[in-house]
């Protein structure tokens, strides 16, 4: 949540309605200045905040006028209690929201992996997506750390599939030319790039290398890695129904690892 309010914000976002005033008049003190600020908080973000401070300072003490406790409790108010465990559950009912599972997580990642990975790179931009979604379902978001992994999650799952799909539609012969092509070839990596298991430099490294000057012997080298890769005879519609910033994303990628780099 940003932290820079301005008063007309603050009386726009933060003032407590008569609902509001009524869930607070049964509390006292710190109890009574936490509930009152999470109750505004969840209406704005549709989750809790983590800690103390990611309350806005301007929102404390704006809060604290309208129930008549000092700012000051909010430091007070006991974050481990069974209160504010009650207080979450009354909040969440105010708003007809709920706590999530770990069957809803499962669910965003295999959401995320299945609709939103082959489309959007941004991990910004899915956990931006995954609090909306939560947000329009009533499910109150996972904390913004597991938001993380559950975006991580996601991408290793799409990967794995994507990886699976596209060599199911390779032939056998693209498959054994394509291991062939990141085989070492016998020869000695000047730099160790590119290097494999045997100790030699791939062809795959080969095709990555730069022409050099020009001339027709860089010429007829590079005339040579184009038949190389012709003779792998990739399908034609091999990324048709792929994204192009899937396919650009995975071609930088390719272009900065060496089969050394791989495993599993």
């Amino acid at each position: 949540m940003r932290q820079d309010w301005e008063p007309e914000d603050l009386i726009e976002v933060w003032t407590l309605l008569e609902d509001d005033m009524k869930r607070v008049r049964n509390k006292s003190g710190a109890t009574r200045l936490g509930f009152a600020l999470l109750l505004k908080f969840f209406e704005v973000e549709a989750r809790f905040p983590e800690s103390v401070q990611e309350v806005p300072t301007a929102a404390v003490e704006y809060v604290a006028q309208q129930v008549k406790v000092p700012a000051e409790a909010w430091s007070d108010y006991d974050w481990q209690s069974k209160a504010i465990q009650r207080h979450r559950g009354e909040i969440r009912a105010a708003y007809g929201f709920r706590a999530n599972t770990e069957e809803d997580q499962d669910r965003l990642a295999a959401w995320l992996a299945t609709e939103l990975c082959p489309v959007e790179l941004s991990r910004d931009r899915l956990a931006a997506a995954v609090v909306a979604r939560c947000r329009n379902d009533h499910i109150e978001p996972p904390a913004p750390g597991q938001v993380r992994r559950l975006v991580g999650k996601a991408i290793k799952d799409f990967e794995k599939r994507f990886c699976r799909s596209t060599l199911d539609r390779l032939s056998h012969t693209t498959r054994s030319r394509l291991e062939d092509l990141i085989a070492g070839d016998g020869t000695d990596g000047s730099d160790g790039e590119g290097a494999v298991a045997g100790g030699g430099r791939s062809h795959f490294t080969e095709l990555k290398t730069d022409p050099g000057a020009p001339g027709l012997e860089s010429l007829l080298a590079e005339v040579n890695k184009l038949e190389r890769v012709r003779r792998l005879d990739l399908p034609a519609d091999l990324f048709a129904d792929v994204s192009e910033k899937l396919v650009d994303a995975w071609r930088a990628r390719a272009s900065k690892e060496y089969p050394a780099n791989w495993s599993g």
